[in-house]
């Protein structure tokens, strides 16, 4: 069975499925592209202050001010997949010097990664970043990874961005983030609860960017999906190994 999104462990555990002998293939690298822009998309909304140029443009207030740039500043990406991978590029691209975060720091940095740190050093390496980017899979160990104590571990003023699923994150947690300024905006694509329910407080937070879980969905999406699924298809005819096979004892 080939699936139409790379995070798949969960679901599979719902509906039972997960230690079945099944042959599961995930969509890793399909959603790289346009995730990646997404992470730029929304780092740049708030180190630019677009929330304020709406404002004054609504206003036809005319006022020159100053302007943060990305160039120079340190992103955290957690999560070196193809997504994660595809994220380290652009930003690397754009001037920004990219720590990576993977289980193990073995082998070699992906391109654009400056520095690669196991998830065991993730809480000691939030403290000395600008910008703190989710594109990992959702397993039990990366459930509420970030949670009220990492959070604070960043320096006031970061930026979060979150593609990977919404249950990386303590929600609550980070909506007191927010409320308090402490965290100066999130990118959200992905959320606990899905659809977010209205009376949720990030629909109303001013520092808050929300994606419908829509930043991969892009015109070209269904064409590489069927690509690889034709291709696995081909594989399995042959009996040769799978692209993307979905291994249940690591959650991806």
């Amino acid at each position: 069975m080939q699936a139409t999104s790379a995070g798949i462990g969960e679901r599979l555990r719902r509906i039972g499925l997960i230690d079945t002998p099944i042959a599961f293939t995930t969509a890793a690298g399909v959603h790289g592209s346009p995730l990646a822009e997404f992470v730029v998309l929304g780092l740049l909304y708030f180190s630019r202050d677009v929330p304020r140029l709406q404002r004054m443009q609504t206003a036809r207030h005319w006022q020159r001010h100053a302007n943060r740039e990305l160039a120079g500043r340190r992103a955290l990406v957690v999560g070196l997949g193809a997504v994660g991978q595809a994220i380290a590029r652009q930003l690397a691209a754009l001037g920004l010097e990219v720590w990576g975060v993977r289980r193990s720091a073995d082998g070699p940095r992906p391109e654009g990664v400056a520095r690669l740190l196991p998830i065991s050093e993730l809480r000691g390496a939030l403290g000395e970043v600008d910008a703190l980017v989710l594109a990992c899979p959702l397993t039990p160990q990366t459930r509420h990874l970030i949670g009220a104590a990492e959070l604070a571990a960043l320096p006031p003023g970061a930026l979060l961005v979150n593609v990977a699923r919404g249950a990386v994150i303590d929600e609550p947690a980070l909506i007191a983030a927010l409320g308090s300024g402490r965290l100066a905006g999130a990118a959200l694509d992905v959320f606990e609860e899905e659809p977010l329910p209205a009376e949720s407080p990030l629909w109303s937070l001013p520092n808050v960017l929300i994606s419908p879980h829509s930043a991969s969905t892009v015109g070209a999406e269904n064409r590489r999906i069927v690509d690889l699924f034709l291709a696995n298809l081909e594989r399995w005819l042959d009996g040769r190994p799978l692209l993307n096979r979905f291994e249940p004892a690591r959650g991806y």
